[in-house]
């Protein structure tokens, strides 16, 4: 076994949306895409007052990838014009394949608006491969108690695991590409030996905490490049106190097959070709994505 090397550490660049606060890490100045994972955007941590207006996401459509969304702190309702819908917890993901084309409207349910509260959410965008790119559309929306937690080096890692398989165990999600991804919870000293075949690239963000990868100390907020050098990803947790308040660290892990196939975005599409983009734009505009009420 052989762990891999850091490449490089790409900084979450600010990018609010309304009163959303947000950062994003992918794309950024350096780094387009980690093939296949597209695009990440991290909102919040932060504290919504009582009588807000909720997440500005309403119906807008998407066609040719996949998000995977991650409720940190909060909750999210979902809709889709085919037919998904539900309200995500706090520790739920859920994820929509778009596939051939769906409206999608991601808003805060009218508890929230009312009462306000902490939110945090993940987003990352997975592009799908020419292939799969006209599938049906599919959404799978997981609670914290759907989402298995694997205990690692006594309990000082929980490993929530999503989609793929972690040591033996499967989880709850199977993409289409056979995507991997987990969220890593560490307390003080918790160290992971984490596989990821070096045919794969890995995608690993720190969402907070004070970490080494590899070796090397890795910011917070940052998307941690590797080197496909290795069959393994050392993740260690800096040693404190286990009482120390805020000192539980959060990475955001995965890894896939890269596609090596050209990737044509404009805004919510993501397809191969140009003249794929235009097609959906039509495709949409003549309503055969569906729609949602506002």
């Amino acid at each position: 076994m052989s762990v891999r090397t850091l490449k490089l550490q790409h900084p979450a660049i600010r990018d609010d949306i309304a009163d959303l606060s947000t950062i994003r890490p992918l794309p950024g100045p350096y780094v387009e895409q980690v093939d296949p994972f597209l695009f990440l955007n991290h909102h919040g941590p932060q504290v919504y007052r009582p009588g807000n207006r909720g997440l500005p996401f309403g119906p807008h459509p998407h066609r040719g990838f996949e998000t995977v969304t991650f409720i940190l702190e909060g909750e999210l309702a979902h809709r889709d014009s085919g037919g998904g819908e539900s309200v995500i917890h706090a520790g739920g993901v859920q994820w929509m394949t778009a596939g051939r084309g769906l409206v999608h409207a991601e808003v805060s349910p009218d508890s929230f608006k009312r009462s306000g509260g902490p939110l945090e959410i993940l987003q990352l965008w997975v592009n799908l491969p020419s292939k799969f790119k006209m599938v049906p559309p599919r959404y799978v929306g997981l609670q914290k108690a759907d989402i298995p937690e694997l205990a690692v080096d006594d309990g000082k890692v929980r490993v929530h695991l999503i989609s793929g398989a972690w040591d033996g165990h499967a989880a709850p999600f199977q993409s289409l590409t056979d995507v991997h991804m987990a969220t890593l919870y560490f307390s003080p000293g918790g160290t992971l030996h984490a596989s990821a075949p070096a045919s794969r690239n890995v995608f690993l963000y720190i969402v907070r905490g004070d970490v080494t990868v590899c070796g090397v100390q890795a910011e917070p907020f940052h998307l941690i490049e590797l080197h496909n050098d290795g069959d393994h990803v050392d993740i260690e947790a800096a040693a404190g106190a286990a009482s120390d308040a805020g000192s539980e660290a959060i990475v955001l892990f995965g890894h896939a097959e890269p596609l090596g196939e050209p990737v044509v975005a404009h805004g919510p599409f993501v397809m191969n070709t140009r003249e794929e983009i235009s097609q959906a734009i039509r495709d949409y505009q003549a309503g055969t994505f569906g729609g949602l009420s506002t």
